[in-house]
């Protein structure tokens, strides 16, 4: 699987390049903000239509960060919603032809150093500089070093556990579009000079059931494991 195409580059500090993976981003945020301007038009006390299906998501990531986190710690559902929503959006943008955003492991990896750095802070932030510190010590001084060590990996692992269910559905994807397209001509090679043997028929219906893992089921699983795990981490950190 090659890496993501450099669109163009931006002529300062020697060239900046500018990515599948930016150029996408960007593409699912401006989405995502034109669906939340057409989902919150004209909004009533009484819902009804296209706000009925809004508040609904809201109350489901507040319903969710509620559950896990605690009611003390709703301030945090307006990332965790924009997270889930974000995530699962990159990844479903392979379905309309794009490459998506989480492929790449740079943007899986800047979300999990921002939830480390969330975890950094609101651990010092209820503990105090002593008691974070302190932390590293329990429940033994002996589980120092094993103590800065997880707590180091923890972005690692999330990043590569996102990007690499992403890259892998689309790496499979594309071997067995490959793999079709070459058994199709064998298959109807033996047709002299028509256009049926140009065409791939065996790529009809089976990529599409496999889409439905590779593409809705894991792209929203893997949206929703990061923020449970973004939640999990967050609240222990604190409490």
């Amino acid at each position: 699987m090659e890496g993501p195409k450099i669109i163009f580059e931006i002529p300062i500090f020697g060239g900046i390049p500018v990515t599948e993976t930016i150029v996408n981003s960007w593409i699912v945020i401006v989405f995502i903000a034109f669906l939340c301007k057409f989902l919150t038009w004209k909004m009533q006390k009484v819902p009804k239509g296209k706000q009925v299906l809004a508040e609904k998501l809201v109350l489901m990531i507040n319903g969710l960060v509620e559950q896990t986190m605690g009611k003390d710690k709703m301030r945090f559902a307006p990332y965790i919603g924009a997270l889930f929503v974000y995530s699962a959006t990159c990844s479903l943008s392979s379905l309309v032809g794009l490459r998506p955003p989480t492929a790449d492991l740079n943007t899986t990896l800047g979300w999990a150093l921002v939830t480390f750095a969330m975890v950094q802070y609101n651990s010092i932030r209820s503990h105090g500089i002593l008691g974070y510190l302190k932390g590293f010590l329990s429940p033994t001084p002996v589980m120092l070093p094993m103590n800065i060590v997880s707590e180091a990996v923890n972005p690692i692992s999330m990043s590569f556990r996102h990007f690499g269910n992403i890259a892998a559905g689309t790496v499979i994807t594309s071997l067995l579009y490959g793999a079709l397209a070459a058994a199709s001509t064998v298959i109807l090679g033996w047709i002299p000079n028509t256009f049926i043997s140009t065409i791939p028929i065996l790529q009809l219906g089976l990529p599409a059931l496999l889409s439905i893992y590779f593409d809705l089921f894991s792209s929203c699983l893997q949206a929703f494991i990061f923020c449970m795990l973004t939640m999990v981490f967050v609240a222990n950190a604190i409490d």
